[in-house]
């Protein structure tokens, strides 16, 4: 993998951490204003759990890309 690609890959996976982290801390502060939109009154916990669900997403994603990136050895490197 080319050395610009890998930094950018690796920019990339660290700002899904963040965004992921960003869910968990948001998410607390925004939900009283969930909890007023009536469309959603019904189904409050299945919404809570969706957004749980796409920050532990999100951050498995960036960790996979950190590791495959950073920490994992270039087997491959040398087909190029």
């Amino acid at each position: 993998m080319k050395k610009e690609n890998k930094t950018f890959q690796l920019v990339w996976g660290i700002a899904l951490i963040l965004m992921g982290f960003g869910v968990f801390y948001r998410l607390p502060q925004v939900w009283p204003d969930i909890e007023k939109i009536e469309i959603f009154s019904s189904i409050l916990p299945f919404i809570r759990f969706c957004f749980y669900v796409m920050a532990i997403i999100l951050i498995g994603g960036g960790s996979k890309k950190i590791y495959e990136n950073l920490i994992k050895p270039d087997d491959f490197d040398s087909e190029e």
